[in-house]
């Protein structure tokens, strides 16, 4: 079985996000970064090279796979700023209906900016996916 290649690293998440060169990105990430501190009480981890994590579970599929991963996080891409939502987003389709303009993947919610959407929203979103996890 092969192991997870995205790890928490020893790389300082805030350092990270103040490198960020697009202003906006980093304006909004640092905001992202307030907010999900607050809510989940962590302290944030950079997992791999540009993820900011926030808490861990440990998991294990039906499959044998298990692994450790963080509870909820995000990542300044290029194009979005990508919030990681656990454990799936059909649990949340009746809060992203109120989120404002967003794009969704399996476990992800893009958004350009936080201007875009509902913040009281987003942390609603944020709080009910860490509480789902053990």
């Amino acid at each position: 079985m092969s192991d997870n290649k995205t790890r928490p690293t020893g790389n300082n998440a805030e350092q990270f996000l103040e490198s960020v060169a697009n202003e906006q990105r980093r304006r909004d990430s640092l905001e992202l970064l307030e907010i999900m501190t607050e809510i989940t009480k962590e302290k944030p981890i950079l997992w791999g090279s540009s993820i900011v994590g926030f808490g861990s579970y440990r998991y294990k599929y039906a499959s044998g796979r298990e692994g450790d991963w963080f509870k909820t996080g995000f990542s300044p891409r290029k194009n979005s700023l990508t919030l990681y939502v656990m454990p799936n987003l059909d649990d949340f389709r009746p809060l992203l209906q109120k989120l404002g303009r967003h794009k969704t993947g399996k476990g992800c919610i893009y958004i350009s900016k936080l201007s875009d959407v509902d913040i009281s929203v987003l942390r609603e979103i944020v709080e009910q996916s860490v509480e789902r996890l053990p």
